[in-house]
């Protein structure tokens, strides 16, 4: 493996890095964080909210493609309220980017890291 590799992890808000959590797949998203850290000096977790897609890219599975026409109107609303929540497919891929080529102080990329 090579030292200098950077990887970026994708987990998603709530996720539970003391693994103390009630939730089950907080739990283990953040026992992935926890491990990707600990193996990869280049190792990122980043933990977005909603995330729009962009592209006329669908999603296979049904109910998300119902949420996504409901929601998708509304996303110039919804980004300008909850401005670290919300992000799109494009915000987040130029974000990993960023992190790849020019690394982060913090290795757990949430919010304004992610938009």
């Amino acid at each position: 493996m090579s030292p200098q590799v950077t990887f970026i992890y994708v987990s998603g808000v709530g996720t539970d890095s003391t693994g103390q959590g009630r939730v089950m797949w907080a739990r283990v998203k953040g026992r992935t964080e926890n491990e990707v850290q600990e193996l990869l000096p280049n190792g990122y977790a980043a933990r977005p909210g909603y995330i729009q897609p962009t592209h006329g890219v669908t999603s296979r599975t049904g109910w998300y493609r119902a949420l996504y026409a409901v929601v998708s109107p509304l996303f110039p609303v919804l980004r300008r309220v909850f401005p670290n929540h919300v992000t799109s497919t494009d915000r987040l891929g130029q974000a990993m980017l960023r992190v790849a080529r020019e690394g982060s102080p913090r290795r757990v990329l949430a919010g304004p890291d992610l938009t």
